[in-house]
């Protein structure tokens, strides 16, 4: 994906949240670190372009809650999450770069839950890969690409890495 591909598969994004939630009364965003953030705050700008109303964006930061702890390190570096409005009763869309084995987006899961009992919670990703290893799906996703187990989608935003675009790299080009 370009960058005008990525642009107007969020704007498609934000049109559907919209849409499925029947406007933004009650819609929180949290991005998931690190991509997700900045992807939580493109979408928070197009709705608010589509609406008029600006939601709400969290940051979640999900480390301990990941299942896989022990083996990505003794000791994981853990930032802040931050939500700005109480998740109760609300509906957050948890927002993340890539939907993968569903491991990350379980975790956010668990992340959510711990600041309280948001009345629905759903995915938005921008890419699906596939390969899920638990049995979680996107409720909004900007491009499905089919991988095999040994490619690596790479995901580069302008706030993050300097560039624009979604890569499928071999695991030995990284």
């Amino acid at each position: 994906m370009d960058s005008a591909q990525i642009r107007r598969a969020l704007t498609r994004i934000s049109h559907e949240i919209v849409e499925r939630n029947k406007g933004t009364q009650g819609l929180v965003l949290a991005g998931i670190r690190t991509r997700g953030v900045p992807l939580a705050q493109r979408l928070a700008e197009n709705i608010e372009r589509i609406e008029g109303v600006r939601v709400p964006v969290g940051i979640l930061d999900i480390s301990l809650y990941r299942d896989d702890l022990s083996s990505i390190a003794e000791q994981p570096v853990v930032n802040q999450t931050s939500m700005p409005v109480d998740v109760t009763g609300q509906t957050v869309v948890l927002v993340d770069d890539v939907l993968f084995t569903g491991r990350t987006a379980r975790a956010a899961l668990d992340a959510v839950i711990d600041l309280g009992r948001p009345a629905r919670i759903q995915l938005a990703v921008l890419v699906d890969r596939g390969h899920r290893e638990l049995p979680i799906r996107a409720d909004y996703v900007g491009k499905n690409l089919p991988t095999s187990t040994k490619e690596v989608v790479a995901v580069r935003l302008e706030e993050t890495d300097g560039e624009e675009r979604v890569l499928i790299l071999e695991q030995q080009d990284l």
